[in-house]
């Protein structure tokens, strides 16, 4: 079995090799003399090498005798990819509510699902309402409710889309929850709760114009609305609704 090679032979080499390559001077050269010294450079760099090579081997030689054996500098500390932030809290969304809610015998009103004009309601929508039509005229089949309707409030709780509710939680409805405004994962998710909860707790319930329904969906002098804006909700939604039919 062959032993491991000794870092200094590779050097041993390397000086011999050096060695090698000197140039010998030329006969002139060394018959001349140079200032402060007798010994010619040539000369000199041979001591030199061979002083070096004999150390090598002096030290080779000693630690054969010990049983040392001379490696090379090795890293001792692992290379470890960098380290990534962990910490992703989870934002608490409760599941949605997806039950079929069938049109009550009793409502009557005009507000249950009608066509709609997708390009304009398409064109009126922004913010992060933008790109939404198509959820609301599929909410409004789904619990047979007038798209424009539900597009009326939505505008009207979020200013067209620019609410920071409608921005942080996807609530474009003003939903409430345990802890305050509902968390949605998804603005079409908000959209399809908003249309379930209108048609089981307002339209089946009697209440079938907007008035009716402002007075329950945002009840002036709540506790929930100290700066009074539940007092411009009828007005608000019945004016977008005006426009967008």
């Amino acid at each position: 079995m062959t032993s491991p090679i000794s870092s200094n032979f590779l050097l041993y080499n390397t000086i011999a090799s050096m060695a090698k390559a000197m140039p010998e001077l030329t006969q002139s050269d060394s018959n001349s003399s140079s200032i402060g010294s007798s010994t010619s450079p040539s000369t000199f760099f041979a001591m030199l090498m061979n002083a070096m090579m004999e150390s090598i081997e002096e030290n080779n030689s000693t630690a054969s005798q010990t049983g040392a054996q001379v490696s090379l500098p090795t890293l001792t500390t692992p290379l470890t990819a960098p380290l990534t932030n962990s910490y992703n809290p989870a934002i608490s969304i409760p599941p949605l509510n997806t039950k079929e809610v069938p049109t009550a015998a009793t409502d009557t009103s005009d507000l249950k699902f009608k066509p709609t004009q997708f390009i304009k309601l398409d064109n009126t929508l922004e913010g992060k309402l933008s790109g939404t039509a198509a959820h609301f005229i599929n909410a409004g089949k789904k619990y047979d409710l007038d798209p424009n309707l539900l597009s009326a409030i939505a505008i009207h709780e979020t200013g067209n889309g620019s609410s920071r509710a409608a921005q942080d939680k996807n609530n474009v409805a003003g939903m409430m929850g345990k802890n305050g405004l509902r968390s949605y994962a998804s603005v079409e998710d908000s959209i399809f709760d908003m249309a379930r909860n209108l048609r089981q707790n307002y339209l089946n319930q009697g209440k079938d114009t907007i008035a009716k329904i402002g007075a329950k969906y945002a009840p002036v002098g709540a506790a929930n609305d100290p700066t009074g804006l539940n007092n411009h909700w009828t007005n608000g939604v019945s004016n977008q609704y005006s426009k967008l039919t």
